[in-house]
């Protein structure tokens, strides 16, 4: 029996068939040229790949794949880890050879939970029937705009309280660019006393140990989500070996969380100071700020900002400060993944051991706080925590920022003691519930924390305290939901959310939220299927994403039987 044999596998390897081509998609000579014109001067580190994605996608308005090969290329990067970049983030384009471009105009309209409660569905079914067909409309998750629901995006530029009257007028105004902010810029900041406990910090009047104490005595824990005691972080990142990095989120995506933008647009310093006193008390060699990507008019204001703060440093000593643009990804508020994220990668989460404080950015020990966290630094060291732990309800310390939305008078983000309770928050705070409502149900730490019923307002709204009624405070958004509103569709809304905003890295998120939101848009509820389902998820999903997923369904189940009852007869 004879076999075919190549004759090239019996060469050495000096004499075998050159290829006529090299391995992959070949490199498009003009969109080369276009890439590098483009980047201009920029580096071409591998960190800097998302942020050169959006260079090109927002000149032409998608990435077609002909300059996703020339930018590998020039980044000197394997196509394969352009591509995935590319197609992991919600606010990239891809487009092949044969595909037509997108339309030069799109419009984002939210239909998280809050838009969703105040008509974002008819509004989008509205604009399909009246819009040109050349403007790309298009329904996403929450955009960080809760408080102005409906919200809306055409192009960069924000729409409050969008209705077709007020998005038609735009789209004839053109539109599409971010606003800029009225801000308290560098030099009102400085003529009201900024940057003078830094000052203080640099010239040996404030110790670190009295910066460490002070944050301990206060009581002040993160307030990003997860509430970690900031005093003892900072601590445990100074013990480790350096250089030492910090990476600061202000990627807030939960649905109903918008008090990081509403502290940035109004006072920028207050939180950059705090980022410099962190800094300083744990010796921070380099800063990188993570924006999220929604929030374009706060990213141009904060790079002209901290460009002042360059020009004119108020101390002789700054870290060089990073600004990085998140790119429409939820999971990169977790920590780990934004720090894959800032490094120019998928925003995958780590595993853990090690932590972020040990292994954390560039593989360097990395603090990392949330926006408000630092916010409250200055502040803090200002007045003293006896001024900040003597606030406080029902046995709570402290502050907290609530961004509140809904069926209430007066949305946005209210300071109020820790530990109020909703009903006191709506009543004292958001000018009580709107006429001919009233209060039937609640998320107190947005899509994540779970949903309570009115019979449960008096619980104090703080970390800790939500915990055994299987919810958490997370970050303080809280969504009032009213009579004619139905905790089986918050549920639905939320579920939908997190299907859509999960990475796919493990199962049991990936899978478990689909197999849920199949199952709970059923009209009847498989119960035990649900719950098992829901102990899956918390048990063995990598992150807090889908740990936390079924907080609001396995709500629905304890709280809100009679929904499911009602819909069961209807079935």
């Amino acid at each position: 029996m004879t076999h075919s044999i190549n004759p090239n596998l019996s060469l050495p390897p000096s004499q075998e068939r050159k290829r006529q081509h090299a391995r992959g998609r070949q490199i498009d000579t003009t969109a080369l040229a276009e890439v590098r014109a483009l980047l201009g001067n920029a580096s071409r580190q591998k960190d800097l790949l998302i942020e050169h994605l959006h260079t090109i996608n927002d000149h032409l308005g998608h990435l077609p794949v002909a300059h996703l090969a020339a930018l590998a290329q020039e980044m000197r990067m394997a196509q394969t880890e352009v591509f995935e970049v590319a197609s992991f983030y919600h606010h990239f384009t891809i487009t092949k050879e044969d595909d037509a471009a997108p339309t030069a105009l799109t419009l984002r309209v939210c239909d998280s939970l809050s838009c969703e409660m105040a008509g974002a569905l008819p509004l989008v079914n509205q604009l399909q029937h009246s819009l040109d067909k050349s403007i790309r409309i298009q329904r996403v998750p929450c955009i960080g705009r809760c408080e102005q629901a409906p919200a809306a995006m055409l192009g960069q530029h924000a729409l409050p309280h969008a209705d077709l009257p007020s998005i038609q007028k735009a789209i004839a105004d053109n539109a599409t660019e971010a606003e800029p902010l009225a801000c308290l810029d560098y030099p009102a900041y400085q003529a009201l006393g900024g940057y003078q406990t830094l000052k203080d910090c640099h010239a040996g009047r404030i110790s670190r140990e009295f910066v460490f104490e002070t944050k301990d005595h206060s009581g002040l824990r993160g307030l990003g989500g997860a509430g970690f005691p900031v005093g003892r972080k900072w601590r445990i990142v100074a013990k480790e070996p350096g250089p030492r990095l910090m990476a600061v989120n202000i990627d807030e995506g939960e649905p109903g969380t918008f008090k990081d933008r509403t502290y940035l647009e109004r006072d920028p310093h207050r939180f950059i100071e705090g980022m410099l006193i962190a800094a300083w008390a744990v010796d921070i060699a380099e800063i990188y700020i993570y924006l999220r990507d929604e929030y374009h008019a706060c990213r141009l204001m904060l790079q002209a900002e901290l460009d002042k703060l360059r020009l004119h440093p108020p101390v002789a000593k700054l870290p060089r400060i990073h600004l990085r643009r998140g790119a429409g990804a939820y999971i990169c508020g977790e920590e780990s993944a934004m720090i894959e994220s800032i490094e120019g990668k998928r925003g995958l989460p780590r595993l853990r051991p090690p932590y972020v404080a040990q292994v954390g950015l560039f593989n360097r020990p990395t603090l990392v706080h949330n926006f408000e966290t630092l916010f409250w630094v200055p502040t803090l060291l200002e007045k003293g925590a006896p001024w900040f732990a003597q606030h406080g309800n029902n046995g709570r310390a402290g502050l907290r920022s609530f961004s509140v939305s809904g069926r209430i008078n007066k949305p946005g983000v209210h300071l109020a003691p820790a530990g109020i309770s909703v009903n006191d928050l709506i009543n004292e705070y958001c000018g009580g519930m709107l006429d001919g409502h009233t209060l039937y149900a609640y998320l107190p730490g947005g899509a994540s924390g779970g949903i309570l019923p009115a019979s449960l307002s008096h619980l104090p709204l703080d970390f800790d305290t939500l915990q055994p009624h299987g919810c958490f405070i997370g970050s303080a958004a809280v969504i009032v939901l009213s009579q004619i509103d139905s905790a089986v569709t918050a549920a639905r809304n939320t579920m939908a959310f997190f299907k859509h905003e999960s990475c796919g890295q493990c199962t049991p998120c990936r899978a478990g939220t689909a197999k849920s939101l199949d199952l709970i848009s059923q009209e009847k509820w498989d119960i035990p299927l649900l719950q098992d389902l829901s102990a899956v998820m918390r048990d063995a999903s990598i992150c807090g994403l889908g740990q936390a997923a079924p907080n609001p369904v396995d709500c629905v189940i304890k709280y809100f039987p009679h929904e499911l009852m009602v819909a069961e007869k209807k079935a």
